[in-house]
């Protein structure tokens, strides 16, 4: 078993909290050190409380999926002998109400372009083959049904 983690820090300053004018831009901080600016999508919270220039959840969810489908094709083509030399994906995630009524992520098509070298090339059903075990492989789309828990803690004062 494996723990991920991330921190996120939002802040109020002197935004008009209460009046629901507040900006929704805050800071993803991962244990590497990088941190990414973040905030909710414009097409769900309008301008200028959302940050067109951050990263929203729902791009990062996609990009998630993408990028998992994509470290498990490398590894998948290399047991099988392919010299991959350019990967590129352009993910899509569609927003639509879902079965109970309510606005999730119900599709993402991942449109993986796969260049190869060297004398061994894989046939359009090897290429298939590989991307649906890559798919059955990813631990981010075996994930999507996953239960999300929340244990809150009441902070004393602004920290």
């Amino acid at each position: 078993m494996a723990e991920y983690c991330a921190q996120l820090l939002w802040l109020r300053g002197e935004q008009d909290f209460l009046g629901n004018r507040y900006s929704r831009r805050h800071l993803l901080r991962f244990d590497g050190g990088l941190e990414i600016p973040a905030s909710s999508s414009p097409h769900v919270v309008p301008l200028p409380m959302s940050d067109p220039t951050a990263v929203d959840p729902e791009e990062a969810f996609v990009a998630s999926l993408a990028s998992c489908h994509l470290l498990w094709f490398l590894s998948i083509a290399a047991r099988h002998g392919f010299c991959v030399d350019r990967y590129a994906d352009s993910p899509l995630g569609v927003m639509a109400k879902n079965g109970d009524g309510k606005l999730a992520i119900t599709v993402v098509t991942l449109r993986p372009e796969v260049a190869f070298s060297g004398e061994r090339q894989p046939g359009p059903e090897e290429l298939t083959q590989m991307h649906q075990q890559a798919h059955a492989e990813c631990f981010i789309a075996n994930s999507v049904k996953s239960e999300v828990r929340c244990e809150p803690i009441l902070a004393t004062s602004a920290d």
